[in-house]
């Protein structure tokens, strides 16, 4: 086995955890989860969740990541043979997500292109759905693939590879390096400009106005908690990936803090950009703001393209800082998405990083294409809800329950604080052993029990179990399956532990 890759210097693994941890949801799904769950009452729910469940998550995936120096699946084969399973469940999640990421990603190229003539400003919605996307009347209509989205699309999976192809310090903190700064900064520069127009105040409240009457609404506490395992990339194998190239004197939690602090800094950041704008198109059409702010895809890709179009003679320049801001966000997140499942392949194959990655992205792109197809959102908004409802939330709540419950937690602690200055104490125990599994298990449950009531969005049960049910048993059934085929380096495996980093 060669010896592990390192990052080159501890600021580079920050940046690249963060810009893993930074995605396309910090720009368009967090300001319209805080404006949907009560403002600023949101926030204070969002603070406790991150403090309770996303900090000490974060402190145990990079914990067992820099002890046990593996992807997730021979990360948890070290700990216990019997765990190695969950590894792999994390690693399809990432791969089914990988699949459909993309092209939200091309959909953001598309649109810095679009931006330069404004093509989106007379109808938003009809450009989006039908010039974009195509879209037809149902998940079983494919409708053909989209042409005008392949090259997009091509790109965007051309950057991954290379990026992954060329390893971890020369390629991805490299293109990290370049990418989350330009990103923070086009997301400033659309904030400033954002808070000095005309009626950015009223959208400014819309999104940060308290309302203490929800501040015992289980759905806001359901959300906000949500939202930490989608914000922070915990849960699917990504940051236990990515520790496991830090090298041995690693200030465990100290990079943990930075990352959480620095990720939902920049949600903050993002919301502030997209609401002020948001204000400032209802103050245009004199309507309220919540007439004009959507949710999910239709507000990067149809409520905030019809904002800027507002705003005058700037409106290209921002139209395109915000969907290359969107595209970077997608890339970074991309990557270490790839890289997770990669990393696990490479470990349990014994084969280099170049094979791999040819093998890998080739199918994933060859995949790709489905969500390319006039049925592509459908498919990808079923996907999506399945894998991350359910694939990462019940998989973190089997991650804590594993390792907090059966492995000696105190191992990894005493791990955890001979290379910290910031001490795991008991509060980190405490949440890993009770609060997190608390709160996993109950979003999950509830929403399972929704999802069982009603069919999600109205879609035919057809679609819900080919689309949705059988991705979630893949899942599973998956990460038995291999977890139980052999190592080809089955010593590596065996001494792993007697090698892992005191």
């Amino acid at each position: 086995m060669e010896q592990r890759e390192q990052w080159g210097s501890r600021i580079g693994f920050v940046i690249a955890a963060v810009g893993s941890a930074v995605g396309l949801g910090n720009i368009w799904r967090f300001p319209y989860m805080v404006a949907d769950n009560g403002g600023g009452i949101f926030f204070l729910v969002y603070l406790f969740a991150l403090l309770t469940a996303g900090i000490p998550i974060m402190i145990l995936e990079f914990g067992i990541g820099h002890k046990y120096r593996g992807g997730a699946p021979l990360s948890f084969a070290k700990m216990n043979r019997k765990f190695e399973w969950l590894g792999w469940w994390q690693i399809i999640v990432c791969f089914f997500i990988a699949v459909y990421y993309v092209l939200v990603i091309a959909w953001a190229m598309s649109y810095v292109y679009h931006s330069l003539s404004l093509g989106y400003a007379d109808d938003p919605q009809n450009f989006f759905f039908g010039n974009v996307l195509g879209l037809t009347g149902g998940p079983f209509e494919l409708g053909g693939i989209q042409t005008q989205l392949l090259i997009p699309l091509v790109l965007a999976w051309v950057i991954t590879f290379l990026t992954i192809y060329t390893g971890v310090k020369a390629g991805i903190e490299r293109i990290a390096k370049v990418l989350i700064p330009i990103l923070f900064l086009m997301i400033v520069i659309i904030a400033v400009r954002g808070i000095t127009l005309p009626g950015s105040a009223a959208g400014l409240n819309f999104m940060f106005e308290p309302d203490f009457s929800r501040l015992f609404d289980f759905k806001v506490w359901t959300a906000a908690y949500g939202q930490i395992f989608f914000d922070l990339s915990i849960a699917f194998a990504i940051m236990i990936t990515y520790s496991s190239y830090l090298p041995k004197k690693s200030d465990i939690t100290g990079n943990a803090f930075a990352t959480c602090f620095t990720n939902c800094g920049f949600s903050l950041l993002a919301g502030i950009a997209v609401f002020s704008i948001l204000g400032h198109m209802a103050h245009s059409q004199g309507v309220a703001v919540k007439e004009v702010a959507g949710a999910g895809v239709g507000l990067a890709f149809v409520t905030f393209p019809a904002a800027i179009a507002t705003i005058g003679g700037m409106a290209p320049l921002f139209g395109i800082l915000f969907f290359l801001a969107l595209t970077f966000a997608g890339l970074t997140s991309l990557i270490s998405i790839n890289e997770a499942a990669i990393a696990a392949l490479m470990d349990k194959l014994d084969m280099n990083r170049q094979k791999v990655t040819i093998i890998y992205t080739g199918v994933a792109a060859i995949c790709s294409l489905l969500i390319a197809t006039g049925a592509g959102l459908y498919i990808l908004d079923i996907v999506d809800h399945f894998t991350n409802n359910f694939g990462i939330v019940f998989g973190g709540l089997l991650q804590v329950l594993l390792v907090g419950w059966f492995f000696n937690l105190n191992s990894l602690q005493d791990h955890i604080n001979s290379a910290s200055q910031i001490k795991a104490g008991s509060w980190w125990v405490f949440c890993i052993k009770f609060v997190t599994p608390l709160v996993a298990g109950y979003t999950g449950i509830m929403t399972l029990i929704s999802d069982i009531k009603a069919p999600y969005e109205g879609y035919p049960q057809e679609a819900l179990l080919l689309m949705g049910w059988l991705v979630l048993a893949v899942i599973i059934a998956g990460g038995f399956l291999l977890s139980t085929l052999k190592w080809k380096n089955e010593q590596y495996l065996i001494e792993g532990v007697k090698n892992n980093v005191r």
